[in-house]
């Protein structure tokens, strides 16, 4: 069955079905399967600078607190507002004053740097350097950069391991720039000097210390042609792909994932994880207008995508390293819409469950809106990357994560719309629910349609073999509830919000509908729930 054929099947079932579903019986008594929480491993963030600001370390705490986040990567760490390198009488002197205050200060709340090693300190750049964002990050390398690259991976690498000690930085990621291969955007190079530029920084962090971790080639998202098998992109080779009628027809694959690990093999360099980005967009800097403008993908590409990425590593000289994906959203646009919704935090819970198993980290892009690629924004809510918004306000995404993250680790029962869950450490039971409606599953939410329609579904569960006067909390995000854009909506949309405002905003945005149950004198546990469109619903054991 063709996937069209497949979609109008589900459709219509849909539609015969209605709301009605068949009752999920799980015994709470019995042993689960080990999974990890790679969704709370790892968060991403805008660039290193902002990360000495007050309201961006308070959030960092928020959701190092609520949702488990264990490091976090961000760009320009050796970006000249860091001052990594200081030009005194005429020579370089290395600095780390401004990186050491930010790897403190994560490091006191519990979160480590993924250390993403970009961009070219201005005295390591070409004269009349490309640059990239309006703080102006340069990505043009001289020909000695490599060089005096090296000698400052090198450097930083040593400075890491004298200050906070060999057993602390073993724990951390060194990944090798971002998005090499969108040429000239983030590299004005070619991918054979990016190969070079990887060789020198992975010589240079085992040169400290051959147990460090260093990886790469943190590449953009995935694509269904060969418009980045060259040196530098071939823009007319990806044409096609707009005259096609269902692109999730087309075969999509990763970006010089292949050639990577092939140099990596003939040049005998250490490869501990392999990253990418697989954002289920292809162009879609802004998936509503412009040359984004529907290729959105639908809600399965990212297992689809991590699967082929799974296949391509077994098949490497490198079969065992691990899997990060440092950046992932519903778009890679720092403007679209939908990235403040209600919709947006079903897609996340629905990708990361269904991806179990798969990788190692699936890295959300990012948990501020403390974020500065393209400037400040006008609004308060401009459908910029972050769970958290400017003023401190959480979005559902943020929800999303915090519900994630407090399932256990062992897996009792799985199906489109329900994960049960144990924690091994008390045998306490969390199930979380959610509803991404199936008429909606050929595409991933964007733009501004607020999504709020599409089909209900009934959960129908019974836990079995607990202990008698059980409680449980059943906590609810839908359209009515922590649900802050729509909240803003209906107060007028102040812009900016007064203090008094910002307070009774915060309030609601944390706010879910909250019910409680308790389980029966047999030991079971009956929850019947219409599931809006949408909406997440968590069922956690309080006792």
């Amino acid at each position: 069955m063709n996937l069209l054929k497949k979609r109008i099947t589900v459709f219509l079932l849909t539609i015969m079905l209605g709301v009605n579903a068949q009752q999920v019986n799980v015994n709470a008594s019995k042993e689960g399967e080990k999974f990890e929480h790679f969704w709370s491993k790892v968060v991403g963030a805008g660039r290193a600078n902002e990360g000495l600001r007050a309201g961006w370390l308070e959030q960092l705490q928020t959701v190092e607190e609520n949702c488990g986040f264990e490091y976090v990567r961000f760009h320009g760490l050796f970006h000249d507002d860091m001052f990594p390198v200081i030009i005194e009488r005429g020579k370089n002197l290395y600095n780390w004053q401004y990186i050491d205050d930010l790897f403190d200060r994560m490091l006191d709340l519990n979160v480590k740097p993924f250390v993403e090693l970009a961009f070219l300190p201005t005295s390591m750049a070409a004269e009349n350097s490309k640059t990239v964002f309006w703080w102006k990050a340069n990505i043009t390398p001289a020909e000695d950069s490599f060089e005096k690259w090296h000698d400052l991976v090198k450097a930083f690498t040593q400075h890491c391991v004298d200050r906070y000690g060999i057993e602390e930085v073993l724990t951390w990621y060194f990944e090798v720039w971002n998005e090499p291969n969108l040429y000239p955007l983030f590299w004005d190079g070619t991918k054979s000097q990016y190969f070079e530029l990887y060789k020198q920084s992975a010589i240079a962090v085992k040169s400290v210390d051959k147990r460090l971790k260093i990886g790469g080639p943190s590449t953009s998202n995935f694509v269904p042609d060969t418009r980045f098998d060259g040196e530098t992109t071939d823009n007319k080779a990806s044409e096609a792909i707009y005259n096609t009628d269902d692109i999730n027809s087309l075969e999509w694959h990763g970006v010089w994932i292949e050639d990577f690990l092939k140099y990596c093999k003939k040049e005998r360099l250490p490869v501990d994880f392999v990253t990418t980005h697989p954002y289920p967009t292809d162009y879609a800097f802004n998936p509503e207008t412009g040359k984004g403008k529907g290729l959105t993908r639908f809600v399965q590409s990212t297992k689809l995508d991590l699967e082929w990425l799974n296949k391509t590593i077994a098949k490497s000289a490198f079969p065992d390293v691990e899997v990060h994906l440092t950046e992932w959203n519903t778009s890679p646009s720092s403007r679209d819409d939908m990235h403040d919704r209600l919709p947006a935090a079903a897609y996340i819970v629905k990708s990361n469950l269904d991806c179990i198993g798969l990788t190692n980290s699936l890295a959300f892009w990012t948990f501020t809106d403390i974020f500065e690629e393209k400037g400040g924004a006008a609004s308060i809510f401009h459908g910029g990357f972050g769970m958290i918004n400017f003023q401190g306000l959480v979005k559902p995404s943020y929800h999303a994560y915090r519900m994630l993250h407090q399932l256990g680790d062992e897996k009792l029962y799985k199906d489109d719309y329900l994960f049960v869950s144990k924690k091994s450490e008390n045998g306490n039971i969390v199930a979380l629910a959610y509803n991404y409606p199936e008429e909606y599953e050929n595409s991933v939410p964007a733009g501004k349609d607020k999504r709020e329609k599409g089909t209900s579904k009934n959960l129908d569960l019974v836990l079995s073999n607990l202990k008698p006067g059980t409680m449980f909390e059943i906590q609810i995000l839908d359209k009515d509830h922590g649900n802050i854009h729509n909240f803003w909506e209906s107060m007028g949309k102040p812009e900016p919000p007064t203090r008094e405002e910002i307070k009774v905003m915060k309030e609601y945005a944390n706010k879910m509908k909250i019910e409680f149950v308790k389980v029966d004198d047999k030991g079971n546990l009956s929850i019947k729930h219409e599931i809006t469109p949408w909406s997440l619903v968590l069922i956690e054991q309080i006792n």
